[in-house]
């Protein structure tokens, strides 16, 4: 057996249908095992929250040793991953194929289960903020009111969500459009240019949940980026992805997602159409996540093989056809946060090399996490946490002679807004907001 990193990484199955799978003794023999692992090597120190508090815990210890930790201190470990992915795509030597077999963030999310399945979870009102398919069809109804609720500025409504929801009363919050990119895609279709590279290519935009309710603007500049490039595009949305779910650790929620989901999507691939998710996010679970949950779903493992990320799918036309002529150079830097959630789909820094693209394009690579970590960077317990986390990433495009601050993570590109409006740094540049790659692209070629 050769040490780890000179291997890829490898991920198995998660067995959460298996009793054992959410038997406590052996939950807690295995987050021993991994966590003296973590103890003896220490290198995801920087990451995330979790492994200083782990270090702590351990330090502060009787013996300085794990053995004299109680397993009830482990929780605040768990509760501090934002299953960002890092430390396994990245930092740990120690994950499959090497013989430690360690998955940090998969262990995190079988904690979660089985407190789920053993009714230790508390729900609460900070649950309901994960039904975004819901919560998202309600402020369509009434996306103002909405808004003005959610504004940081209002200091009535926040300190109320903060209360009974434990949503800081400081954290960014997405907001809401009443035509959602669904409808929009109905009266707005792009004309397909004939005279592209790639013509003839057909897609389906999967709009994911924050595309569709909170931005649709990412999902017209792709159609119109995809429309340049001979692409020609639909729009589908079943429901959410899962992934806030699988934050929560709800298997057969994310579970009941993926086949519905997957069911209808495989019906347009079957026809010949490629599938874009829009976010990073749900592209990796439609890649990776969910064909671990479901290993032995035929759907699930077609959609895998079909799926793509908006920015990887333009750097495939780039490389195997060629882009269309037309794009234009954006007056100004860009500084390009790389989302966790596209590095752990292992498929090379796509937002990087798409922006390249464009003529005389100078774009700075942000390589830390944001700190967001999904809806764990706006709870009251977080958000400073979150913002500390992601302040080597701030700090970085905070530069003076950054223009545009993009981030294929749309929440980790305003939390980032958020940090850089907070630092005590000389000549920072004004960003108002942050932009997805693809509406750049879509800048460059004059849209």
């Amino acid at each position: 057996m050769r040490e780890g990193s000179l291997d890829a990484p490898v991920r198995h199955p998660v067995n959460w249908e298996d009793p054992e799978f959410t038997d406590l003794d052996k939950l807690n023999e295995e987050m021993e095992r991994v966590f003296d692992i973590c103890h003896g090597c220490r290198r995801c120190f920087n990451l995330c929250d979790s492994f200083p508090k782990l270090f702590d815990l351990i330090d502060e210890s009787e013996t300085g040793e794990l053995d004299s930790v109680a397993k009830e201190d482990y929780k605040p470990v768990v509760d501090a991953c934002t299953l960002c992915d890092m430390c396994f795509m990245v930092s740990c030597p120690y994950v499959p194929p090497h013989e430690f077999n360690l998955d940090f963030p998969h262990l995190m999310l079988r904690y979660r289960y089985a407190e789920r399945v053993h009714g230790k979870t508390k729900e609460g009102l900070s649950a309901e903020l994960t039904k975004t398919d819901r919560n998202g069809k309600l402020a369509a109804m009434a996306p103002g009111l909405a808004n003005w609720a959610s504004d940081t500025k209002n200091g009535m409504t926040r300190g109320l969500l903060e209360k009974v929801a434990d949503v800081h009363r400081e954290a960014a919050l997405p907001k809401f459009h009443g035509k959602t990119f669904t409808l929009r895609a109905k009266n707005e279709v792009p004309e397909v240019n004939q005279e592209a590279p790639a013509h003839g290519r057909k897609a389906i935009l999967y709009a994911t949940c924050f595309v569709n309710y909170n931005n649709p603007d990412i999902g017209v500049a792709a159609r119109q980026v995809l429309a340049k490039n001979g692409v020609e595009t639909e729009v589908v949305y079943p429901s959410c992805c899962g992934m806030p779910q699988l934050e929560q650790g709800d298997f057969p929620k994310v579970a009941e997602n993926a086949k519905r989901v997957s069911k209808e999507l495989l019906e347009w691939v079957e026809k010949g159409y490629d599938v874009i998710a829009l976010v990073p996010s749900c592209a990796l679970m439609l890649k990776f996540e969910w064909p671990l949950i479901l290993p032995e779903n035929e759907d699930v493992k077609k959609l895998a093989q079909a799926t793509y990320d908006i920015t990887e799918y333009v750097v495939d036309i780039a490389k195997k056809e060629g882009v269309a002529e037309g794009m234009q150079p954006l007056e100004g830097n860009v500084a390009l946060h790389l989302a966790c959630h596209a590095r752990a789909q292992n498929m090379g820094a796509k937002g990087a090399e798409m922006l390249r693209l464009i003529p005389d394009s100078k774009v700075g690579v942000i390589q830390r996490c944001s700190g967001h970590g999904g809806s764990w960077g706006i709870m009251k317990n977080n958000f400073e946490t979150a913002l500390k986390v992601g302040k080597p990433a701030m700090r970085q495009a905070a530069k003076p002679d950054t223009t545009y601050l993009a981030s294929e993570c749309p929440l980790a590109g305003d939390h980032l807004v958020q940090g850089i409006e907070r630092l005590d740094a000389k000549d920072k540049p004004k960003i108002e907001q942050s932009s997805h790659p693809i509406q750049l692209l879509a800048k460059a070629y004059g849209f």
